[in-house]
C-alpha cells in the first residue's frame, strides 16, 4: 500500500523516538512540523500517533521539536485579532485543577478593568489531571462558552475580555482529547497548547503562564518566543496556574519586548498579601469533592463575592495575578502599585461592572 506522505513523515517520526534509550534519535524542527501537521489534519492512525507522543515523552523532547509542533499548531489555528493596542494571553493548564478552586476566570475582566484588555482559553476536560476548568466555571457563571475567535475578538473590543474553547480555535487539536485521555502520561500536547494564541493584539500581545516543574521555565519562554510573543511572564504557580504560593515566595522567569529573559523572585507580601493557604482549597469534602458541577457552582460563587470585595485568598488570588500581568507587562511600575490597581479596580466595582458587561 502505497503511503501518503504524512504516512510517511509520521512513520519515519515514530522510528527515530521510539528505538530505545540507546537508538532513539531527535527530530529535526521540520519533521516535528509536517508530523504534526499531518496528525492535526485527522487523517493520521491515532495509535500511531500516540506512539509517536510517548516516544517524545520517554526521550524526553527536545527545544527543536517543541517548537516544531507548537508551529504547526499555530499555523492550523483559527486565530483572530482584536481592533485593540494590547492584550494579555492568560494560559492556565487546559487540564484543570484537583486540589485547589481555579482563582483565576474571572482574571481577565480585573485586567481589563485596569486597563489591559485580556483573554483566557480552555476546554471543558483533559488529562493527565482531569480537572475543574475554566470552561466549568464560565458556564456556572452564565458567560457564553462558545465564542468563535471572532465573535471573542468583537468582545474584548466591546468589554475588554473574553474566553475562547479550543474546539472553536483549533477544532484539529481539540479532536485529539479522547487519544491523549488513553495515553494516562502528559505529553507534549499538554505543553504546548497553551500557547496556541487564539487571539492577538493589532499591536503588543503579551503571554502570561504557570508551571510546576523548574524545567519548563525556559522551554515556556523559548516557546512564547517562536509564537511570537512581545512578552512573556511564566510564574512558578500553584498547580502549575498563573497565581503563585499566597504564603511563600516563588520563582519567575520573564521577558519584556522581546528582550533577554530574566529571572525574579516574588513575595506576596510586597503586594500586601498575607494567606494561611498556597491557594484556594476546596470546601467541599468527601464524595462530592469530585463532583465538577458542584465545584464549578462554588467557584463561580466565590468569584462573584471576591469581585464584589469579599476577603479572601480567591480575592488575593486576582489580586496577585493582576498586579505581576500589570508590572512586567509596564502598565504599573512595581508589583505594589499593580496590586493597589487591582485592588482598586475590585473595591470600586469597576471589575465587576466589566464582567458582567461580558455575560450574554
Amino acid at each position: 500500500m502505497t503511503q501518503t506522505s504524512g504516512e510517511q513523515a509520521l512513520h519515519s517520526a515514530i522510528q527515530k523516538v521510539a528505538t530505545g534509550p540507546e537508538y532513539s534519535k531527535d527530530l529535526s524542527f521540520d519533521e516535528a512540523y509536517n508530523t504534526m501537521r499531518y496528525i492535526l489534519t485527522g487523517d493520521a492512525d491515532p495509535v500511531r500517533s500516540a506512539v509517536l507522543f510517548i516516544g517524545l515523552r520517554m526521550k524526553r523532547e527536545t527545544d527543536e521539536e517543541n517548537r516544531g509542533i507548537l508551529q504547526a499548531i499555530l499555523d492550523t489555528a483559527r486565530s483572530a485579532t482584536a481592533d485593540v493596542d494590547e492584550l494579555i494571553d492568560l494560559a492556565d493548564p487546559y487540564d484543570g485543577f484537583a486540589r485547589n478552586l481555579p482563582a483565576t476566570t474571572v482574571l481577565p475582566a480585573v485586567f481589563a478593568a485596569c486597563g489591559l484588555p485580556a483573554v483566557i482559553h480552555g476546554l471543558d476536560q483533559a488529562g493527565p489531571k482531569f480537572g475543574l476548568t475554566h470552561r466549568h466555571v464560565m458556564h456556572a457563571l452564565g458567560v457564553d462558552v462558545d465564542l468563535a475567535p471572532e465573535a471573542a475578538a468583537t468582545q474584548v473590543e466591546r468589554v475588554g475580555w473574553a474566553y475562547i474553547d479550543q474546539k472553536h480555535y483549533h477544532p484539529g487539536l481539540h479532536n485529539l482529547i479522547d487519544m491523549r485521555r488513553r495515553m494516562i502520561k502528559r505529553g507534549v500536547i499538554t505543553t504546548v497548547e497553551v500557547l496556541g494564541k487564539p487571539l492577538q493584539a493589532r499591536n503588543r500581545t503579551h503571554f502570561m503562564t504557570g508551571y510546576v516543574h523548574k524545567a519548563y521555565p525556559p522551554v515556556y519562554i523559548s516557546l512564547a518566543r517562536q509564537a511570537g510573543f512581545d512578552s512573556a511572564i511564566v510564574v512558578r504557580g500553584v498547580e502549575g496556574g498563573l497565581v503563585p504560593s499566597l504564603q511563600q515566595s516563588a520563582g519567575m522567569i520573564t521577558y519584556s519586548d522581546s528582550g533577554d529573559a530574566i529571572t525574579l523572585d516574588l513575595d506576596p507580601a510586597d503586594a500586601g498579601i498575607d494567606q494561611a493557604n498556597r491557594g484556594v482549597p476546596f470546601s467541599q469534602t468527601g464524595e462530592d469533592d469530585q463532583d465538577l458541577a458542584s465545584l464549578a457552582r462554588e467557584t463561580a460563587e466565590r468569584a462573584r463575592a471576591a469581585l464584589d470585595g469579599e476577603t479572601g485568598p480567591y480575592r488575593d488570588s486576582l489580586v496577585y495575578a493582576t498586579a505581576i500581568g500589570l508590572w512586567r507587562t509596564g502598565k504599573s511600575t512595581s508589583l505594589e502599585k499593580g496590586a493597589d490597581a487591582a485592588r482598586k479596580a475590585i473595591d470600586t466595582g469597576q471589575a465587576r461592572s466589566v464582567f458582567d458587561a461580558g455575560i450574554k
